[in-house]
């Protein structure tokens, strides 16, 4: 068969949409929408900024079979919102492989489907689209011990943002030439980092750093396939054929052996860049204890009698230079993996397990040009996946959150938490982007964005509007933040047992940050999940 003829009886896939990607891949006359456009389950967040919102949110959810196997399915609209997630969609997919983990529970094989095009949060709804793209991501984790996950990557849109992590957790990853595939999108990087750094409007640069080939030739995806549906419903059905892998997927050029290990011992001067609120308070809280060796210079873990503690500090003399403020770039995310992952490992065959203590204090991800090339997304996907099979191993998790907890950082470091709690203070801040870049995104000034804050909480940066999502398990007024005193550190420390004391030994998931007024559309989704999913 020549060239062209091949090429006249392809079927396109990303010429598809999503719903009719979602009914490309499934068996004929399998497919079955749940909350489907029909029941206008709409963002609550969109009309108050004067954005038309979707009748499905730009997700689509479907049951049926691909070669006869059980599977659920979940589709991103890249072109709505260009695929960014917000309350609604997010959930649709958090409910949805929730549903289906607890299928395998009962016996009932599903396995799931992940077709992502998205920009990743949604910046209009931000702390509620990063909230649902932790569920998402305890979800993955969640399923894929039982079946596998297969995320699909075709394009126009790409993979950027939280949901890369959640590429990064699938069990197989497939992708086609016109995929992209990166934590922080190009236009992100520019504004963060300059355009020295990074050119959004390179297009042969950027494809040669995160598209599709270039991905799957250093090991960062599974499977490289042509944009073909006949080819892309093989693969997928090739993937959901195979033994459930080991967790976790370790997709990466550089990976934890090549982190930079520090001596066993606490830092004894205070970086002179970066916020100092994680080291001071990670040396208060971990008086007396024992350091953990061999972690990256920015990683700092420490072990008491019960409980292994864990910071993010700046590095002035890391390697990567994106990254000596504080950000969790490459090392940072393949170090707290290690950290977490030796206390899962040497409490395999204990019955009380170790507490694990994430003290946030962490200004962004790293925006730079190495670390899109090497795998930013992967290196935060093992910090993710270590934190939630930590849980789910029985090891009760609580992220102090002392300083700034941003984007992909958090969902990396500390959002995988049984239990959050926060410093009430202006310097305590949760959001998905940097002001300046979200007001770029969403083509507002940042003053503009500011007002627009005031009368919706989920964009809001200031810990109050981030309790009213009733993410926080509690807040806790200190009188001395940055260099905590002995009264301080006792309060912080009672109020520390508390949380572990309300982490049930069945409490391994994160439902108990659902119920609040302002993230009552979450629940309404769940609910109509439940309702339709059999």
């Amino acid at each position: 068969m020549t060239d062209t003829a091949r090429l006249l009886q392809q079927h396109s896939f990303i010429e598809l949409g999503a719903r009719q990607r979602a009914k490309a891949l499934l068996d004929a006359g399998s497919f079955r929408e749940l909350i489907d456009p029909f029941q206008r389950v709409i963002s609550p967040w969109l009309a108050r900024q004067n954005v038309v919102p979707q009748a499905d949110d730009g997700v689509i959810i479907a049951k049926g079979t691909l070669a006869g196997q059980p599977v659920v399915l979940a589709a991103i609209e890249g072109a709505f919102q260009g695929g960014s997630l917000g309350e609604v969609g997010g959930a649709k997919i958090a409910g949805a492989l929730e549903l289906a983990a607890q299928d395998n529970r009962n016996g009932i094989p599903t396995a799931a489907i992940l077709l992502l095009e998205t920009g990743g949060v949604r910046l209009q709804e931000a702390n509620l689209g990063l909230a649902a793209i932790a569920d998402i991501h305890a979800a993955i984790v969640d399923l894929r011990q039982y079946q596998p996950v297969v995320g699909v990557i075709a394009g126009s849109v790409g993979c950027f943002g939280g949901m890369s992590i959640a590429a990064g957790l699938c069990s197989h990853l497939i992708v086609t030439r016109e995929a992209r595939l990166g934590l922080n999108g190009p236009q992100v990087i520019e504004q963060e980092a300059g355009i020295a750094e990074y050119d959004s409007r390179d297009r042969p640069f950027i494809w040669s750093v995160s598209g599709g080939e270039q991905r799957f030739a250093t090991g960062l995806v599974d499977a490289y396939v042509r944009d073909d549906v006949a080819e892309i419903v093989a693969n997928v059905g090739a993937c959901l054929q195979q033994d459930v892998p080991p967790n976790p997927p370790r997709r990466a050029p550089v990976g934890p052996g090549e982190a930079r290990e520090a001596a066993p011992s606490f830092p004894s001067s205070v970086p002179q860049e970066g916020s100092r609120r994680g080291l001071n308070w990670f040396q208060a809280l971990t008086r007396g204890a024992t350091p953990v060796a061999g972690l990256p210079a920015s990683i700092l873990a420490a072990d008491t009698a019960t409980t292994r503690f864990i910071a993010v500090i700046p590095d002035p003399a890391n390697p990567f230079p994106r990254a000596r403020q504080g950000e969790v770039g490459l090392l940072e995310g393949w170090g707290l993996a290690k950290a977490v992952d030796e206390a899962i490992q040497a409490d395999h065959a204990a019955i009380t397990k170790r507490n694990i203590i994430a003290i946030v204090d962490v200004p962004s991800q790293a925006y730079g040009r190495r670390e899109e090339e090497q795998g930013i997304h992967q290196a935060l996907a093992a910090a993710a996946d270590a934190y939630a099979r930590a849980r789910l191993a029985g090891h009760r998790v609580v992220a102090l959150l002392v300083g700034k907890a941003m984007s992909g950082a958090f969902l990396a470091h500390g959002y995988q938490a049984n239990r959050l709690i926060a410093l009430r203070d202006p310097g305590v801040q949760v959001h998905a982007m940097g002001k300046a870049s979200a007001a770029r995104v969403t083509q507002r000034s940042v003053e503009a964005l500011e007002t627009l804050a005031a009368s919706v909480p989920p964009m809001a940066y200031d810990i109050d509007s981030y309790a009213s999502l009733g993410l926080l398990w509690e807040t806790l007024s200190v009188a001395q933040v940055e260099q905590p005193s002995a009264e301080d550190v006792s309060r912080v420390q009672a109020c520390l047992a508390q949380a572990l004391a309300d982490i049930g030994p069945d409490d391994r998931d994160l439902s108990s940050r659902r119920g609040a007024a302002n993230r009552a559309a979450s629940a309404k989704v769940r609910q109509l999940l439940r309702e339709q999913w059999q």
